[in-house]
């Protein structure tokens, strides 16, 4: 057996080794139940409040089977030990009952060891028993387990019984009866305090005064609680009325906030479309400035300065890179002035064009660097046939005679047969036809004066708007015509400036290559004028001073 606390291994004490029925009687009524009797309890004032014993009747009615219960069970019996085994298993003895049969063995256990001879030795394994010491070892062993069978059925009884579970060692019980005297100190104490206030509550019984003015202070009371009613009445009423207030508010609160959500919303998508036509704007607007600084970027190029470069090159003149002129150091090839002498005759050509002006006597044929002029020569007529020098007459159209048509070289091979410079007649004379040319269309460019219309600034940039007067003055500026713009260097049959265009005896290649220049130079004068009067209705751009174009002579 085991402590029910500690579960330390107990040694049942010997009294109960030899514990008869009468004695086991005995010590099961000894332990009478813990509890009272209610129909021993008094009536005149209730122990307890009457809300416990509704609770507990209440709880008492709805209770179901325990999980666990302790039971004390039957005592068992072997059905096959002895004879008055059989009688008891057979009948139940009756609570009334007053004497109980015993056995021998309960009466007087034999307590020495019957398995030994006389002098204390056990027979050996091998040795016969007999019968008389078989029986006595099996009624020993039912005794033995009588005797444990009746102890845990009388553990078992008393713990059900009693709040505590046995059996318990020494210590635990003295751990218990010393927990068990506080508790009895507690309760002493509890119950005089009880009797002190049961005594106080008797002894202060009120007057009859003291309970008739306990009676008008409660009837004032009651009236403050019924007019205090009455006003919680009228609070209701009042919150009733201010709740339905609030919800009509809060309904008409959802409403605004539903039409702010709209509102918002509204504007929201207005704002974006807004975003997206600013943005539309602004792209527009970006593409307009491209555009506008595209066309002026273009309006401002030169496409004739671009295809015919003019610039120098030390002391010669050149036009896209070819040199124009001849000296003994450097030494520069008659192929490439003959290319040089194309491009010329090419711009020429393009800058006539350009200008609309027609050449009296010749036709250009730029022709790279085999290019020709071809000189025209009509027949002399009557002056009353004829209008103008070298103009046929156009009265009598029938008299016209064919023109006589001459093609002067402008290339030269260098080849001349012995040495001799006279044989550059050819190239002579289709130079100084070119200079011819070049005369008659500088005095068309100074006969014909060219108007330059005022341009305002774009509407849209809101940045050049301060500039407005300025460009207005400017522009008035350039209303005025220009005209009188005449050639740098003046062309006399075949002398430019005060050069000679002629190869010859006293012409040496310095001063041939200084016409050149010169030539390039007027060349380059022209090709300034016509992008002007190009631009003139197109661009805002002033018009280049000549001194800018023209160096000084």
């Amino acid at each position: 057996m085991f402590c029910q606390k500690c579960r330390t291994p107990l040694k049942v004490d010997g009294s109960l080794e030899d514990l008869n029925p009468a004695a086991f009687d005995l010590l099961i009524g000894s332990t009478g139940k813990s509890l009272p009797d209610p129909s021993s309890k008094s009536t005149s004032r209730p122990t307890f409040p009457p809300e416990r014993q509704n609770l507990y009747n209440q709880v008492s009615r709805r209770a179901t089977t325990p999980v666990y219960k302790r039971t004390v069970p039957a005592p068992r019996y072997d059905t096959g030990s002895s004879s008055i085994g059989q009688s008891r298993a057979g009948t139940k003895d009756g609570p009334g009952m007053s004497f109980v049969m015993l056995s021998e063995s309960q009466v007087a256990p034999a307590h020495a060891d019957s398995t030994g001879d006389d002098n204390g030795r056990r027979p050996s394994k091998g040795a016969p028993q007999t019968v008389p010491d078989a029986q006595t070892m099996a009624h020993e062993d039912y005794a033995f387990s009588q005797q444990v069978e009746k102890t845990t059925r009388l553990f078992e009884i008393i713990s059900a019984r009693s709040d505590i579970d046995h059996p318990i060692c020494t210590e635990c019980t003295d751990l218990l009866v010393e927990g068990l005297q506080k508790r009895l100190q507690t309760a002493t104490k509890e119950r005089d305090a009880y009797i002190s206030f049961l005594k106080n509550l008797n002894n202060s019984v009120p007057a009859p005064e003291d309970v008739q003015a306990a009676e008008d202070d409660l009837k004032a009371t009651l009236q403050t609680e019924e007019e205090a009613f009455q006003e919680l009445l009228a609070l209701e009423k009042e919150k009733a009325s201010v709740d339905l207030e609030i919800s009509e508010l809060e309904e008409e609160s959802r409403q605004l906030d539903l039409e702010e959500e709209q509102f918002w919303s509204d504007r929201n998508a207005f704002a974006l479309t807004l975003s997206e036509f600013q943005n539309e704007r602004d792209a527009l607007n970006m593409k307009y400035d491209h555009d506008s600084r595209q066309l002026e970027r273009l309006q401002r190029t030169n496409v004739y300065n671009d295809t015919f470069c003019i610039g120098h090159d030390g002391y010669f003149g050149t036009i896209n890179g070819l040199r124009l002129g001849r000296l003994a150091n450097p030494s520069v090839e008659w192929s490439e002035i003959n290319a040089a002498w194309g491009q010329t005759l090419l711009l020429l050509a393009t800058l006539a064009e350009k200008l609309g002006f027609q050449f009296q006597g010749y036709r250009l044929k730029p022709l790279g660097s085999t290019s020709r002029i071809e000189k025209i020569e009509y027949p002399q007529q009557p002056p009353a046939h004829g209008s103008q020098r070298g103009t046929p007459s156009t009265n009598n159209p029938g008299a016209i005679s064919p023109p006589k048509v001459a093609s002067l070289d402008l290339y030269s091979s260098g080849d001349l047969p012995l040495g001799l410079p006279w044989m550059h007649r050819r190239f002579d004379a289709g130079m100084v036809a070119f200079l011819d040319c070049l005369r008659q269309l500088g005095a068309h460019v100074e006969n014909t004066p060219v108007s330059l219309p005022s341009h305002s600034p774009s509407p849209h940039r809101h940045s050049q708007q301060h500039n407005s007067t300025e460009a207005s003055s400017a522009a008035r500026a350039l209303q005025a015509q220009i005209s009188g713009l005449k050639l740098p260097y003046e062309i006399k049959r075949d002398k430019i400036g005060d050069a000679s265009i002629k190869l010859g005896f006293n012409q040496n290649d310095e001063t041939w290559t200084r016409a050149c220049k010169y030539t390039l130079t007027c060349c380059k004068f022209l090709l300034a004028h016509a992008s002007n009067a190009t631009s003139a209705g197109t661009s805002s751009a002033p018009v280049p001073s000549t001194t800018a174009i023209v160096p000084s002579r």
